[in-house]
């Protein structure tokens, strides 16, 4: 039963939150990552979900929390599936999250940057990446998506403040927490009513992470495919 639905779009220290939630006990804990990890048996599902045709409450079975999107998407369905559940809003300066976001995943779907010229090469050798991808557009850039307006950084930093708004205006003030990662683990730690750990918040570095998976698999799945290629030659 989920305890703690994170709402904080993408790029707000969610893998930080993620590891922090860990640590609480408020385990397991759903992250994009693990999409990432099973492109076969993840991208389908939450693609239904888009669709209308698989409840994310069900995706997420047997997890007692989430951050980042998909599942932050979804947020309002997840509440009312938990009407108890706590709500986590990771925020940040929309200036510095733009750049943030516009380098990892923007970059990862549009434009010629080095992640984008990977990940398409990737795309054509790799159907699960290629259903991956359209997944992710439809997410974010389609009329369904987060960002509907397109990515340019104005588009952006509306919709992320709009976002916020709603979350804010949507979810009861009680189970809500408005936190930044900068706020450490008090705020955290009195919201989920647990003690505070004998140790450092976790410092994790999600843009290192999310390069990290979508260039190393990348590359991988290229050699993969290359060597295939020479052998059938």
């Amino acid at each position: 039963m989920l305890e703690l639905i994170g709402a904080g779009l993408p790029r707000t220290g969610t893998l930080t939150q993620g590891e922090a939630l860990e640590i609480l006990g408020v385990t397991p804990c759903f992250h994009w990552i693990d999409v990432l990890a099973d492109l076969d048996g993840q991208v389908p599902q939450w693609d239904g979900a888009l669709n209308g045709s698989v409840d994310p409450a069900q995706i997420l079975d047997g997890y007692h929390s989430t951050v980042d999107w998909p599942g932050g998407y979804f947020y309002k369905q997840l509440l009312e599936a938990h009407p108890e559940a706590k709500v986590l809003l990771s925020v940040r300066d929309p200036e510095r999250w733009e750049p943030s976001f516009r380098e990892t995943i923007v970059d990862m779907c549009h434009g010629e940057s080095l992640i984008r010229l990977l990940s398409s090469a990737r795309a054509h050798v790799d159907p699960s990446w290629a259903r991956y991808l359209q997944f992710v557009d439809r997410m974010f850039w389609s009329e369904i998506g987060t960002f509907p307006d397109g990515h340019t950084t104005e588009a952006l930093i509306e919709a992320f403040n709009a976002h916020n708004e709603e979350v804010k205006r949507t979810v009861p003030s009680e189970q809500l927490l408005v936190w930044e990662v900068g706020d450490g683990w008090e705020p955290l730690c009195d919201f989920l009513g647990v003690d505070v750990p004998d140790q450092p918040l976790p410092h994790a570095n999600d843009r290192a992470t999310f390069l990290g998976r979508v260039m190393g698999g990348a590359i991988t799945k290229l050699e993969s495919w290359q060597a295939e290629q020479q052998a059938a030659a």
